[in-house]
């Protein structure tokens, strides 16, 4: 096989293998993104309150920060390989529980059980593609990840759309179907090799060598097998480490502190700029915005595949424009989509419709009402609005505080229409107990546009390869984990806060909010963040170094010694 060709069967099967194992982000961008529209269903079936709401959301979240780090053990322990086939079986068993849920705490414990199948992927799946990867293709394959990921909340939304008719059952079969791709990769895993890498730190010479010919589908491994083996071989004391050990170098070395409070820093910001507000709740959003529940879940689709275009960009420009640059630009156009937001749903509260029509009824507190904003801010009170003409809107008691006037012959012909909308069969009236009509409903869409074509080139995936990056070899497991459980941390904070924000200081003040702290991120990643573009591990280390500490240490030696100490310190243990 001549050289050429080699390199082509090397690539064809290291990116099919690739595929495969991002199913794993599939997965995990289907499950965060079918969520927005699956829970306007599951919301209505069972009575979920916003903490409920919250909850459902962010059950998830939580499991996969603290199932992210033991995956971290458990890909050490048993391989790359075994944990991504258990990624897969977790997320089926997770499908399968939220499908057959019949009530609220049962969709609770499907919910935790998926989120261990995410935790599990997002740690192995990088990694197990990362170490299969040739090095010409490997920045590339590992990113694909990530485009994986939009495409799964892409075609959640498209998924959301097609089962948002049905009202009862809709959401089953939203949450369900997350199975058959986990099945998929499930069953295609057994027919995949192990990561070379990893059966070599295992003494496993042999399978190893099989493994690496398998991947590059040529029989002239040699050269790189040697490598990787030389490589392990200077790293066999982080192989064998204490993690206790390990961690007090790490808060020992200025240089290594320094590149980990950046790393934590950006995980941090680019979930408080709000990113998963869109993702979880865009539906729900658009809602709040004046758009009718099954419009708004077709309409997530428009934010979700900007998303996954405007990732190509930073594919493109990672090598070309910089880290640095492209996370910058990124802050810049999420705070301008952040403030079209807010002033959206500012002007609407400004231009909320009047109650021009009051009816006789035992209830007083929906009928004083005289503005929209206020009596759907009320969840005993909903309004009523002719189609077209919203001046004819009244401000009447929800479906369950009502009951008394279905009994009564002389309600008006208005509320016989609102009887017969609250079965969702009027064409005349709609019923909207959590938005009002107005005219800059497009100011959402447009908003939520804006937010992802500036989030996805840059603050999507950079905080993850600027992380990659600025650590020495020895500390990079632990503080990838760190900066990991810091991201899964900052979206758990947000998922869980985002609703009672709303409540608390309203829709438009919680998207000033974001956009406050995602300045502050600008600001201070643009103050500390040295651009990493095109430099060696050894030089992106320098980056990070103090003036006092360049002059205490030998730079040319700078990052052996620091491998050396670690060496030396754990031997004594």
């Amino acid at each position: 096989m001549g050289k050429d060709d080699s390199e082509g069967g090397s690539k064809f099967y290291v990116v099919f293998l690739t595929c495969f194992a991002t199913i794993g982000g599939f997965l995990f961008g289907y499950d965060t993104g079918i969520v927005s529209g699956a829970l306007l269903l599951i919301g209505d079936v069972f009575s979920l309150s916003t903490v409920w709401k919250e909850a459902i959301v962010s059950a998830t979240i939580g499991a996969a920060a603290f199932f992210a780090l033991v995956a971290g053990i458990l890909t050490d322990a048993f391989g790359r390989k075994v944990v991504v086939m258990l990624a897969s079986f977790v997320f089926t068993i997770g499908a399968i529980v939220m499908a057959v849920s019949q009530d609220k705490i049962v969709l609770l414990v499907g919910r935790l059980i998926v989120g261990m199948g995410i935790g599990f992927a997002s740690m192995s799946v990088p990694v197990y593609v990362a170490e299969a990867a040739p090095p010409t293709i490997r920045g590339a394959l590992v990113t694909l990840n990530q485009l994986f990921i939009t495409i799964g909340i892409l075609v959640s939304s498209i998924i959301a759309g097609a089962f948002s008719t049905d009202k009862e059952n809709g959401w089953r079969y939203m949450l369900g179907l997350a199975g058959i791709p986990s099945v998929i990769q499930f069953i295609g895993f057994f027919f995949l090799p192990e990561s070379p890498r990893w059966l070599l730190s295992k003494g496993r010479d042999e399978d190893a060598r099989k493994s690496l010919m398998k991947i590059r589908e040529t029989v002239d491994v040699d050269t790189e097998f040697n490598q990787i083996k030389e490589s392990l071989e200077n790293e066999s004391s982080q192989q064998q480490g204490n993690v206790c050990v390990t961690l007090g170098l790490i808060f020992k070395s200025q240089p290594v502190r320094r590149a980990l409070a950046i790393g934590c820093l950006l995980q941090f910001f680019q979930q408080l700029c709000g990113i998963n507000t869109v993702i979880y709740y865009s539906a729900s959003i658009l809602r709040m915005a004046g758009f009718p529940s099954q419009q708004a879940i077709w309409l997530v689709c428009v934010p979700n595949a900007v998303n996954m275009l405007c990732t190509f960009i930073g594919i493109y420009l990672v090598e070309k424009s910089g880290r640095k640059i492209l996370t910058l630009i990124s802050f810049v156009g999420v705070i301008i989509a952040l403030v079209v937001l807010a002033v959206g749903f500012q002007l609407s509260v400004i231009n909320t419709p009047d109650i021009f029509v009051t009816e006789a009824s035992n209830d007083t507190k929906c009928s004083a009402i005289t503005q929209c904003n206020t009596c759907i801010t009320d969840k005993d009170c909903g309004f009523c609005f002719e189609k077209g003409n919203v001046s004819s809107g009244s401000c009447l008691p929800t479906m369950e505080k009502h009951t008394e006037r279905y009994a009564n012959p002389e309600f008006s012909t208005l509320f016989r229409c609102n009887e017969t909308n609250y079965n969702m069969d009027s064409p005349e009236y709609t019923w909207a107990d959590n938005f009002c009509p107005t005219d800059y409903a497009w100011m959402a869409i447009l908003g939520l546009a804006l937010f992802v074509i500036g989030f996805a080139p840059g603050l999507g995936p950079m905080p993850w390869t600027i992380n990659s990056e600025i650590y020495p070899t020895w500390a990079r497991g632990t503080c990838i984990s760190i900066a990991t459980a810091v991201n899964w941390i900052a979206n758990l904070i947000v998922s869980m806060t985002f609703l009672s924000l709303l409540e608390a200081i309203t829709t438009y003040g919680t998207f000033y909010l974001f956009a406050g702290i995602s300045l502050v991120g600008l600001i201070s990643i643009g103050c500390i963040l040295p651009e990493t573009k095109n430099k060696t591990l050894e030089e992106v280390h320098e980056l990070f170094m103090s003036e006092e500490y360049k002059a205490q240490h030998h730079a040319p030696r700078l990052y052996a010694t620091d491998n050396l100490a670690f060496e030396e310190k754990n031997s004594k243990l």
